[in-house]
């Protein structure tokens, strides 16, 4: 049985937030985009701003954020403040999540506190991450996951700017739908999604290019700028809106 890694009312009010974690197999996005050592760093965008989360229609917290690169690669910072109305506790998630050159990460860090204070640290090496997860009062618990390629994209719970890579590592000059592997860092569960292109769409007054992001039972909407910046995040069946302040 895998330990608990948050409140029972959080997980269930953004659980359809938590199912899209995104991890991308070298084979997939090379075979899509021909990508070359180096050359998912000039895909991605420096980035830095604040979203406003809404949970049916009423404010529930905040994430600032910063993409940036460092060194050779790529450093993707994230702090989210959530307090839910009859949930509990406040509830505060980092993730910081360095990347090689090429796009395959390196290293993986993320804390939640709430009334505890959880958290894990994840080394990637040859395709294997290396999972250390700590909980507060219980011993560390440990877990190896091999995937087919060191080069694994990290999307993690309630940390909606790392959807800004997803935008920028799906391949715009073909469009269509493409297939992603993922996983959910926080509940160590793999799976994949379907990633598409579908138009403009509008919302609050402006006009944005869509990519809906799928899996068997979810649908992620996510807003882009004509620069492909992350401005929206929407997901319909849990009411929920991730908006660029």
């Amino acid at each position: 049985m895998k330990p608990s890694t948050g409140s029972t009312e959080y997980k269930i009010i953004f659980c359809a937030l938590s199912a899209v974690i995104l991890i991308f197999t070298a084979f997939a996005v090379a075979a899509q985009k021909k990508i070359t050592p180096g050359a998912v760093a000039s895909l991605l965008a420096q980035d830095k701003g604040k979203f406003s989360i809404v949970l049916d229609g009423k404010s529930v917290g905040h994430e600032d954020f910063e993409i940036a690169p460092s060194g050779g690669g790529w450093t993707a910072r994230g702090t989210t403040d959530l307090k839910v109305p009859d949930a509990g506790s406040a509830i505060r998630v980092d993730g910081t999540l360095v990347l090689q050159p090429d796009g395959a990460p390196i290293s993986y860090e993320w804390t939640s506190r709430d009334d505890k204070t959880n958290g894990a640290h994840i080394l990637f090496a040859n395709g294997v991450a290396k999972i250390t997860l700590e909980m507060q009062g219980a011993r560390p618990f440990e877990q190896d996951l091999t995937f087919g390629s060191p080069l694994i994209a990290v999307l993690d719970n309630n940390l909606y700017h790392q959807y800004a890579i997803l935008a920028r590592l799906y391949d715009w000059s073909k469009r269509g739908t493409q297939t992603f592997s993922v996983l959910i860092p926080q509940e160590l569960t793999p799976g994949s999604i379907t990633v598409e292109s579908t138009g403009s769409a509008s919302a609050g007054g402006k006009t944005y290019e869509r990519l809906r992001v799928t899996t068997a039972d979810l649908e992620v909407l996510l807003l882009l700028d004509s620069n492909h910046r992350l401005m929206r995040l929407e997901v319909p069946t849990a009411k929920v809106s991730v908006i660029r302040e």
